[in-house]
Parts: structure tokens; sequence; C-alpha cells
């Protein structure tokens, strides 16, 4: 006498199908979830205690980043503004709007305004934006187009694959030190011809772009 009914076999192989299917499954998305915006956090707005708009400040008033972030050109970091900055302008115009209140505020009491980060690595990479600026590197080819967003958000992956495309092949991305820190540059007809030249005025050493220890130290 049979101990399973028939459709025991067909329940087995299913229940088999199944596992297979949800172990290939998370393996799968094990894969594909480090490249989503949920870790890599592209084109998320992050909410800041001010709505600092950079469309207004860099695009339509024509901020030079470096009026606001002042040691990008001197340290990795590219430095957050402090509210004495801000105030070098909104102690003479819209002095009492209530948006810039909490810029006011911390002016008088002395609290720096706390700015919640957008663009942030792993502990374990290293970053140094000097350099990247002193080499040719500039702001919109990483931040995109700061000065056409009403809030900041990270527009490139940061991922160690998108890092390393560069780094294999910098010369798409090099500008003339005079283009820098400027938002609206596009790469000319002949880039690849001018990122070749600038490698070579730059003393870029390309064999050694992608050695681990570049990044990770």
């Amino acid at each position: 006498m049979q101990i399973f009914p028939p459709y025991a076999d067909t329940i087995a192989r299913a229940a088999l199908l199944a596992t297979a299917g949800a172990l290939l499954g998370g393996l799968g998305l094990l894969i594909v979830l480090p490249f989503t915006a949920h870790v890599t956090r592209q084109d998320i707005t992050v909410e800041q205690p001010i709505q600092f708009s950079h469309e207004h400040h860099a695009g339509g008033l024509g901020i030079d980043c470096r009026y606001c972030h002042t040691s990008v050109e001197q340290s990795r970091f590219a430095g957050i503004p402090p509210t004495e900055t801000c105030m070098t302008c909104h102690s003479q115009i819209w002095t009492n709007a209530a948006m810039l209140a909490p810029v006011r505020r911390s002016l008088a009491e002395g609290d720096p305004i706390r700015w919640q980060r957008v663009h942030r690595l792993p502990d374990y990479v290293y970053f140094d934006h000097s350099v990247h600026v002193a080499k040719g590197v500039g702001c919109s080819t990483c931040h995109g187009a700061v000065q056409r967003m009403q809030q900041i958000r990270q527009v490139a992956p940061l991922t160690m694959g998108w890092c390393l495309d560069c780094h294999r092949d910098p010369a798409p991305n090099l500008r003339p030190k005079e283009a820098i820190y400027d938002m609206d540059w596009s790469a000319p007809a002949n880039q690849r011809q001018q990122g070749q030249k600038l490698i070579h005025d730059y003393l870029i050493r390309t064999e050694g772009l992608i050695d681990c220890s570049r990044c990770h130290r």
C-alpha cells in the first residue's frame, strides 16, 4: 500500500523548483542591489534644515562654487560654508525673510546649521577634491548641473565601477583650468585630442590610476 498519494511527486518537484527559484532570485538581488538607488542614493533628494537653492545662487546669481566651498582646492573636502558666509549677503538682503530665520538664529546662538550630507562615500574610500580639481576634473563632471537644481541631489552613482571608468580613461573628462568651475561647460568636438593633451600638461600618470591603493588606503 502506498504511503504517499500520487500527487506527492508533483508537490516535491514544485517545492524543489520553488527553492531553486528563491535561491537564484536571492542571489540576483544581492548582485543587483548595490547598483540600485536605495544603495547608491542616486537622484535622491535629501531634506535639509533650510531649502537652499543652488539654482538661485549658482545659476541665477552666478556665484562661483569656491565662494561657499572654500577648501575645494586645498583639501580632501570641498567644505560646507559657515553661517557667517551666508550672512555676508543676507545681512544686507532678505534680512527678514521667514525661510532664513534658522540662519539668523544660527548666527545669534553660535550654533552651526546642521546640513545633511548628499554625496557620501564609504569610510574605506579615500577621495581628495583638491587632486581632482588640480588635474582638470570639473565640478559638474561628478556633481551634475547643480546650477539647475532647486534642491541638490546626487546625480552620479559614485560606485567603484563608475570611478574606475574615469581612472582607466580620464581624457573625456578633463578640462582646461579656466573651465573647472564653469557649470555650463560641455566637451568640444575634439575632446579626445584635447584630453590627451591635458593628461600630458597636468602630469597625470595614468598607469597607476587603477591601483587599489589609489583609493583604498
